[in-house]
């Protein structure tokens, strides 16, 4: 009986949206960040749709006491991965509480520490589960009304999504009491505690905006969050359905796992995009700010079913982030944008089997193709009747789960279009529709001056110089440009060096950037030209222009290092790890390098951020400064949260665990290292 009663239940577990609707939640929680756990009070309140003898909740590694329905002790069951509520539920209205406890393995991270004055702590629910932190549903179709009330030290700054009713303190506490007014998936349920200022702004619509940035970089309030209420404004207009929760918030994190990432209301992004003027001319936050904002409509206020349909989520978001950045940067960029990724769409049809109607689809397919399809249609049916269409889509399905099926019903009201045809042409099948998308595509000038450069660039130089130069010396869009330097790389230096002049003249900084990018040996001739490169107000110009000019001009390099030794660079202090690896590489400059030594290996510590880290031990490796210090940061980094990170260090203690010295070296440190480093390790060496 016991397995046919688990049978049961299994079967209905998988359907619980049927049977049950959980209504709202309210979770009293505290974080300890030293023992790393969350614990607290959580109420819940849910209707029996049909009559059902157990429901569940998600709950990873959680633990439970004081488990009432309605106020009354009730049987439970803890399998670790749910909590399950048993009892011969009728149709009806219900009340849960229960306390709980838990040590989140993924999904809530703390990052830094109170002793260093950089402690924070963030969640990230999409692909991590938020039941990791918090009792609630993986099941995306179960919507809920969160609510939290989150006790922690009182000189931080807590965020949660939601509106701020009320806090209060006490004993060196405070309680921040956040309130949602819509459902919305427990994937989007979010919170990060730091040292934050925040600014406000207010929509056109009077929808506060709030903007946080760390204390360190409150002097980088305005070129980090450039142009964000200008797309806020533009998005609501667009899309034609207002913004659908009380207030927009956005906080950049440390050691974030993605470049963004939507919440309901509350967008956390990368602190990479944290930028000042010169940063963003490389590395802005514009286009990630609107696809987690876009996303507030197409995700959060609908939000896919299944992951077969995620392209209703990724590919609208990225869409609708070109379209509000078309409106800031213009058509040219637009279609820049677009040509780019149906270039990448094109080489990635040779081997991607798998398209966008599939939850296996690559991010590619679902962001860029998903994007492709939208604009294709968009087109197709004509502006109004496209704007219509989602418009619909919205206000129907709002607070719901929707499918594709759903969204073709609007189009089918305000189109006869093809849409079997459309779906199977671009949802359906992996390959990608070259004729179609350059028909669109060569509506635009630049595109056209695009492929016009691109015919000509199996033909021999003395053939196409005089049409490339003019070209150059045009105001055509920069991207032609990087395209004919691009075509100029195998040419004798004598046949190109006029075009290469000529890009340098355009002071235009991305068509600048390519001259410095594409021209790695500088002959003596060109030097002082390529030198002012090293003027340009751009992080990652001067990153490539010092190290080649370092790198061909040997007898000039103190002159260089002089010049750049002030430099920082981006927050992840790239031009500053590469000039301290570059001194230390020349013989000759400065006699006592210990000093040098102990700020590039102290930058790969733990104390900063992964992509610093990085910055610091690729510089370190590349130019054999190692030392003990060294591999046990590589061993830590080997451990980090962020894949992209944990893998760069793994692959290089791979590679130097072939050097027989290395792998003594690391054997003698092993057992001087915290457990999950001494584990990580010896999974690598043995």
């Amino acid at each position: 009986m016991k397995y046919l009663f688990f049978f049961i239940s299994t079967f209905t577990f998988a359907q619980q949206t049927q049977f049950v609707d959980f209504k709202s939640v309210l979770g009293k929680i505290v974080i300890n960040p030293i023992e790393r756990t969350v614990s607290g009070d959580v109420n819940y309140d849910f209707n029996v749709l049909k009559s059902i003898d157990t429901i569940k909740i998600d709950a990873q590694n959680i633990e439970f006491s004081d488990v009432k329905l309605n106020g009354k002790a009730i049987n439970y069951r803890n399998t670790q991965k749910q909590l399950q509520i048993i009892f011969p539920f009728k149709k009806g209205k219900n009340n849960l509480t229960f306390q709980y406890s838990a040590k989140p393995k993924q999904t809530m991270y703390f990052v830094g520490s109170e002793a260093n004055d950089n402690l924070q702590i963030w969640t990230q629910g999409q692909g991590k589960y938020t039941s990791h932190w918090f009792p609630s549903f993986d099941d995306v179709n179960e919507k809920v009304v969160f609510n939290l009330n989150i006790i922690f030290k009182k000189e931080y700054q807590v965020i949660s999504n939601g509106t701020l009713r009320f806090k209060s303190g006490f004993d060196g506490l405070s309680v921040w009491q956040y309130q949602m007014q819509k459902p919305m998936s427990s994937y989007l349920l979010m919170l990060t505690i730091g040292k934050f200022e925040k600014k406000i702004e207010k929509s056109n619509s009077g929808i506060p905006l709030e903007m946080y940035l760390g204390l360190k970089d409150v002097s980088k309030f305005e070129p980090t969050y450039r142009n964000s209420k200008k797309m806020f404004d533009f998005l609501e207009k667009e899309i034609g359905v207002k913004y659908p929760w009380e207030i927009y918030k956005q906080a950049p994190v440390r050691d974030f796992l993605y470049a963004g990432m939507e919440n309901t209301s509350a967008t956390l992004f990368n602190t990479r995009y944290v930028v000042d003027s010169t940063g963003f001319e490389d590395r802005s936050y514009t286009n990630v700010n609107a696809h987690e904002l876009a996303h507030q409509w197409f995700g959060n206020l609908v939000t896919a079913e299944s992951s077969k349909h995620h392209w209703l989520q990724e590919g609208f978001a990225t869409y609708y982030a070109l379209l509000a950045e078309k409106e800031i940067y213009g058509e040219d960029y637009f279609y820049s944008k677009l040509y780019e990724s149906a270039s990448q769409l094109k080489y990635a049809s040779r081997t991607d089997s798998i398209p966008v109607l599939n939850a296996k689809a690559s991010s590619l397919t679902f962001y860029q193709k998903g994007a492709w399809a939208l604009f294709v249609l968009h087109k197709e049916i004509g502006d109004k009747a496209f704007k219509k269409a989602v418009k619909s889509y919205l206000e129907k399905n709002a607070f719901q789960n929707v499918n594709t099926t759903d969204f073709f019903a609007e189009i089918k009201k305000v189109s006869s279009y093809d849409l079997d045809n459309f779906s199977e042409v671009w949802l359906e099948t992996t390959v990608f529709n070259t004729q179609q998308a350059n028909s669109l595509l060569l509506k635009n000038k630049s595109i056209q001056a695009l492929f016009e450069v691109d015919k000509l660039k199996n033909k021999p130089l003395s053939e196409k110089k005089d049409f490339l130069e003019k070209t150059m010396q045009s105001d055509v869009y920069f991207l032609v440009k990087e395209v004919i330097l691009n075509q100029l790389k195998n040419e004798k230096w004598e046949d190109k060096k006029e075009l290469l002049a000529l890009a340098l003249t355009t002071e235009n900084l991305q068509v600048r950037q390519a001259v410095a990018s594409t021209l790695t040996k500088i002959p003596e001739d060109f030097r002082l030209q390529y030198e002012t490169l090293l003027d340009d107000h751009s992080y990652q110009t001067q990153e490539i222009a010092l190290y080649h000019l370092w790198n061909n001009f040997p007898e000039y390099r103190s002159l260089y290092l002089d010049k750049s030794k002030d430099w920082i660079g981006f927050n992840d202090y790239n031009l500053k790890t590469l000039w301290l690896s570059l001194a230390l590489s020349s013989p000759d400059y400065a006699s006592d390098k210990t000093d040098l030594i102990t700020e590039l290996v102290n930058y790969s510590s733990s104390i900063y951020e992964a992509t610093t880290r990085q910055n610091a031990l690729e510089n370190l490796l590349t130019f054999g400064i190692i030392n003990d210090t060294v591999l046990k940061n590589l061993i830590n980094a080997s451990t980090h949260q962020m894949w992209q990170f944990s893998k760069f260090a793994r692959d290089n203690i791979r590679t130097l665990l072939k050097n027989k010295e290395m792998q003594l070296s690391f054997e003698r440190i092993l057992p001087n290292l915290i457990e999950k480093e001494q584990f990580q390790l010896k999974r690598l060496i043995f």
